[in-house]
């Protein structure tokens, strides 16, 4: 195949992928991986799934582990504005001119009789990123579920499972047993699990899968646990050490939790070796990036983005909304996609906000204004239809009042089309 001499025309071939759909198994990015003749299990691997929480508590361990002194790979899913953000390497986005010359290098050995997938061709292009960079330990986040996600093809340090709630069940299941037995598939002989699941149903079948292959579970609130504090401050109390007074970047009560599993995977790992000091801890944790979580983009009125995709992630911005509720007002701008449990989200939701305006990302999959509208209308407030994210916000901006609250949420790719409105301002 002819070299794209162009960042766009490589991206939107890339982006062409999506023809060929959500395909679960292995062989395709193992064939990938082949052809490119990539040792791919040399490197040393953290392996994350789980419903929610993944990317958080990537981006704090990338954070800390930069700031150890390794040469630390993150990769991550989906992406906010720019495919740059997938593939970070000591805490910094890859290039453009380097992203060119990933996606070339993956292109040349597609077989095109077989084609891969979106996801399987992007995460073929990471592991060819860290490896040849030399990064150690390299970071995996599964894009959905787990056991035939094209990221499980590694023999990882440690595994981490977040937490699991009912999220893709048209692909990994109904019921929180089938979801759980689908991520439970990243847990690896030899490689320890952290977890803060917390269903007993869930942690039951995490610790028979961790029997079966003689590995250890260390749960969260059991074996290491996070306590919060006034200030945004918590306390961690670990598995062989604690750690008080520390401070968080990222935004939330249910950070904590996430803290705490970095906290105990850094753990693990100093066990397995790595030297991480206390500063590294306490600076990474102060410094994380994770962009569209809680984050804040302006004052007067103040305007929120969160990715809040699932009833999970709903309930913890609801959660976060009611703890600081001010004085004013809240807006919400909402695009939810058509496959989630939309009526769950708007119900954890909508009874908080005066007003809601409906929109709709450029995304296949996205929920039309109408029918979100539709799906609202029993509830006792404002209802707004507006088709595109930028013009919707611009609406509630010229709707909100200084001491207003505007809340862009629903799902990530709303909030990427937020964040690239408010980047070009």
């Amino acid at each position: 195949m002819t070299a794209f001499p162009d960042l766009a025309q490589a991206i939107a071939w890339v982006f062409d992928l999506q023809k060929f759909g959500i395909k679960f198994g292995l062989s395709s990015t193992l064939d990938l991986l082949a052809r490119l003749g990539l040792p791919y299990q040399e490197g040393r691997y953290i392996h994350i799934a789980g419903t929610n929480g993944k990317g958080s508590v990537a981006a704090m361990l990338s954070a800390v582990l930069h700031r150890a002194g390794y040469p630390v790979g993150l990769y991550t899913s989906p992406h906010l504005v720019s495919m740059r953000e997938r593939f970070r390497l000591r805490d910094r986005e890859i290039s453009e001119d380097g992203l060119l010359q990933l996606i070339n290098r993956v292109r040349s050995v597609v077989d095109a009789a077989e084609p891969p997938t979106f996801f399987e061709f992007v995460t073929a292009m990471a592991i060819l990123y860290f490896l040849e960079e030399k990064a150690d330990p390299i970071i995996l986040e599964t894009g959905m579920g787990g056991r035939l996600d094209a990221t499980n093809i590694v023999q990882p340090v440690v595994s981490v499972i977040t937490n699991i709630s009912r999220d893709h069940q048209d692909y990994l299941g109904r019921g929180l047993l089938a979801i759980a037995g689908e991520k439970a598939g990243i847990i690896k002989a030899g490689a320890p699990l952290v977890t803060y699941a917390t269903q007993k149903s869930v942690l039951a079948l995490l610790r028979l899968t961790c029997r079966e292959l003689g590995t250890p579970l260390y749960q969260g609130g059991v074996d290491f646990k996070a306590q919060g504090r006034s200030g945004g401050q918590l306390n961690y109390h670990g598995l062989e050490k604690d750690l008080p007074g520390l401070s968080l970047s990222l935004i939330g009560g249910h950070q904590y939790r996430n803290a705490a599993l970095a906290l105990a995977v850094l753990e693990i790992l100093a066990g397995r070796g790595f030297t991480i000091t206390e500063a590294a801890i306490r600076e990474g944790l102060q410094q994380t990036r994770w962009p569209g979580r809680l984050e804040q983009v302006s004052q007067n009125p103040c305007i929120l983005l969160d990715g809040a995709h699932n009833p999970a992630a709903a309930l913890i911005l609801a959660q976060a909304l009611k703890k600081n509720r001010g004085n004013g007002r809240l807006l919400l701008v909402m695009g939810i996609m058509a496959d989630k449990e939309v009526d769950t989200i708007l119900a954890r939701l909508l009874p908080l906000a005066q007003t809601v305006i409906f929109t709709q990302p450029q995304y296949f999959r996205a929920a039309s204004p109408a029918d979100l509208a539709r799906r609202a209308a029993p509830f006792n407030l404002e209802i707004i239809q507006v088709p595109r994210v930028r013009e919707a916000i611009q609406r509630a901006q010229s709707l909100a009042r200084p001491e207003d609250r505007i809340v862009i949420t629903g799902s990530l790719f709303t909030v990427g089309e937020a964040k690239e409105y408010f980047q070009s301002l």
